[in-house]
């Protein structure tokens, strides 16, 4: 187990019920798992929508492809060039599914310049966390909501593209994940001692592998290096890095085949990484600058799956994306049912109208 000792679980473990499946998740045992777990059961007993337009990335076989997504990417943009911002917020103009892949002559690679314009839009509109920008504030209820899908839809087009080309060339190293966030989840500062976390796990990843969820706004120095071809840093690229310092009740599951360092492909993008923080004035071992990934937990495979081969657990699980339940369960069970569906009329209802209690308890009008 590559960040924590093996077996060393909280009590309390958590189980997601899927379409057909019910996957048993256990916590390791630090003092983040048990405020984790704490931060967890306050959404499932506040009964914080669970956002299902945002759940399943990089799922190749997905129903919601590049086209079903840039469909609904172009819908939101409706939402906000209608709304009267003041000043006004430039006209963003609609996109096409060639603006986000290339051919299939060309690799069906991922265009990144669409992704980054996108994400730019979105971080001007919404602002960080500390943050909230002047059109995010003055936005309507349906315009908040539509900014936050450019962020949504901007990942989920990434994931897809990059799943979709490998399914075409190398279908053993497709990245399938798990993001399970909830509306309006508070966020909870990092302790000091957490940040080791960061260090003792890195950028590995493991099939089942349960991750601590990036609960703000920015990109992490990681994504720029890798997403922006490992550019020498300026004022603009500084301007979008936030290093993770919060947690919020949320995780991420791993669904693709294990990589570390032990990955030759894998140690040299590492060394590359190191080598470009080292020219650019970052310091690898520094905690506080969250290089890498925490590793609550592991999705117990052999129960859910029998066998862990990663073909074997993406073919069960491409029929069940779709997260029907959670429970803590432990010495007092903690459970929460979500019975609506992206197919449900009133979806997108539901998220709407509870983003606005969110709004209207913080102020954020």
């Amino acid at each position: 187990m590559p960040s924590i000792q093996e077996n060393n679980y909280l009590t309390e473990n958590i189980v997601v019920e899927l379409e057909n499946k019910a996957l048993t998740i256990n916590i390791y045992d630090t003092p983040l798992g048990h405020r984790f777990i704490g931060a967890l059961k306050d959404n499932l007993q506040n009964k914080r929508v669970l956002e299902k337009n945002f759940c399943w990335l990089g799922w190749a076989d997905s129903k919601r492809d590049l086209r079903y997504l840039v469909r609904e990417l172009n819908e939101n943009i409706a939402v906000i060039n209608k709304f009267d911002f003041d000043p006004a917020y430039q006209t963003i103009h609609p996109f096409v599914t060639d603006d986000f892949q290339y051919s299939r002559n060309n690799g069906l690679r991922l265009k990144h310049d669409a992704c980054n314009q996108l994400h730019r839009h979105f971080e001007e509109l919404q602002g960080s966390a500390w943050q909230i920008s002047k059109f995010y504030l003055q936005a309507n209820y349906a315009t908040k909501y539509s900014i936050r899908q450019l962020n949504n839809l901007c990942h989920e087009i990434e994931s897809w593209v990059n799943a979709n080309r490998k399914k075409h060339y190398k279908p053993d190293w497709i990245r399938p994940s798990q993001i399970t966030t909830f509306l309006n989840a508070p966020r909870h500062l990092l302790h000091d001692e957490d940040f080791e976390l960061f260090k003792t796990n890195r950028y590995d990843r493991e099939l089942g592998g349960v991750y601590l969820h990036w609960s703000q706004i920015g990109k992490t120095l990681y994504e720029v290096f890798r997403d922006e071809h490992a550019p020498k840093m300026t004022d603009a690229l500084c301007s979008e890095i936030n290093h993770q310092k919060y947690y919020s009740g949320e995780f991420d599951v791993e669904w693709g085949q294990t990589i570390t360092e032990s990955n030759t492909f894998k140690k040299e993008e590492m060394d590359e990484f190191r080598s470009w923080l080292k020219a650019n004035n970052y310091d690898w071992e520094d905690p506080k600058l969250a290089l890498g990934y925490i590793k609550i937990g592991q999705v117990d495979l052999e129960a859910a799956f029998s066998s862990q081969s990663f073909l074997e657990v993406y073919k069960a699980m491409k029929n069940n994306l779709n997260i029907k339940s959670i429970h803590v369960v432990g010495s007092q069970t903690c459970k929460n049912d979500y019975p609506y569906t992206l197919e449900s009329e009133d979806w997108k209802k539901i998220q709407i109208d509870y983003l606005r209690e969110g709004y209207e308890s913080r102020s954020l009008r």
